[in-house]
């Protein structure tokens, strides 16, 4: 693609508190389907986060360090907002089990309504199916390992 208008941008908000391996998946398989995919991490005030906004930011940019066609950033405003001020004309979301279909049908409708962006989903691979950020938090929280459950090389200590 020659021209950055034709460019096709997705973003793949979240909170990535971790992000984990399941995201590092849905980040490759999208980019064989856009461009560019913009790792956009959303700053929820009534989310308690584990890993400071700084942390995340730092430890997913140094795991696509080398990937130019990956951005990472974070924004405070709703996530249709941030795509078009973006230019990005996709939503990247994964989703797990039937229970989150329902949710991000939801959110996808709304999000094409206001903006005409589209919601691309992935179905997440079934090896990390019961892989979730939140569960990792827990295995944090008592002192377990969660090498097994984040991209390698991610430091977030």
């Amino acid at each position: 693609m020659s021209s950055i208008e034709n460019k096709r941008i997705a973003l793949f908000p979240g909170t990535f508190d971790p992000f984990t391996i399941g995201h590092e998946s849905l980040v490759s398989r999208g980019l064989e389907l856009v461009d560019e995919i913009i790792i956009s991490i959303g700053i929820n005030d009534t989310k308690r986060t584990h890993f400071s906004l700084e942390k995340r930011l730092v430890a997913i940019r140094e795991l696509y360090k080398d990937e130019p066609r990956v951005q990472v950033m974070s924004y405070d405003s709703l996530t249709v907002d941030f795509a078009q001020k973006m230019n990005a004309g996709f939503i990247l979301r994964g989703i797990r089990t039937v229970n989150d279909f329902e949710y991000e049908k939801s959110i996808a409708d709304v999000n094409r309504k206001l903006s005409g962006i589209e919601t691309f989903i992935l179905f997440t691979e079934p090896e990390h199916t019961h892989i979730s950020s939140s569960i990792v938090r827990e295995l944090l929280r008592y002192g377990k390992d969660i090498s097994q459950f984040v991209p390698k090389g991610t430091n977030l200590y």
